[in-house]
């Protein structure tokens, strides 16, 4: 049965993510990868990571996607239609994903991968410990570098979102 839901889940991702990218509205576009980030998601929970399901749907499907949509409707391009790449960048770029493709395979089957039996488990009071710490190991300092370079880009969203309006008070400087 889980083998029957992890392939419907990746079917589901694999379609989405095809479709993400070669839409031409952008708005489907983040849709489609929405559909990804949630396939992800059930992946995560198909193999018992709750938290990190969790995580994976409030702050990319749900977070994430939001902001982009956002994104998207507040410069009013929620119509635009995207450029369609010509042939010859296609064809290189589907050369480039066979390579990486071959690469990535020849890796994985060259590769003994060995079972590791783990017996200690983390519950989400040591997650959130490891998260908060100032000790080494600890990610309090990327945290707060990254809320202070999401509040960066809001305000960088908010004053492009806003344009060149000016009123006749307004000089140009």
């Amino acid at each position: 049965m889980e083998k029957f839901v992890f392939y419907i889940l990746a079917i589901i991702m694999i379609v989405a993510a095809i479709a993400s990218v070669s839409s031409r509205k952008m708005l489907r576009s983040v849709v489609y990868l929405l559909f990804v980030l949630i396939g992800i998601a059930g992946i995560y929970f198909l193999i018992d990571y709750n938290f990190l399901a969790a995580v994976q749907l409030t702050v990319y499907a749900g977070g994430i996607i939001v902001l982009v949509i956002f994104s998207v409707l507040l410069v009013h391009h929620i119509e635009m239609e995207l450029e369609m790449a010509k042939l010859p960048a296609k064809i290189l770029t589907g050369l480039l994903c066979l390579v990486g493709l071959g690469i990535f395979l020849i890796t994985i089957y060259s590769y003994d991968f060995k079972v590791v039996e783990n017996y200690k488990s983390t519950s989400v009071a040591d997650i959130g410990r490891g998260l908060l710490s100032y000790d080494a190991g600890g990610f309090i300092l990327p945290f707060e570098v990254i809320s202070v370079l999401l509040l960066a880009a809001m305000i960088g969203a908010i004053i492009i979102g806003k344009g060149d309006k000016l009123t006749k008070n307004d000089e140009i400087v």
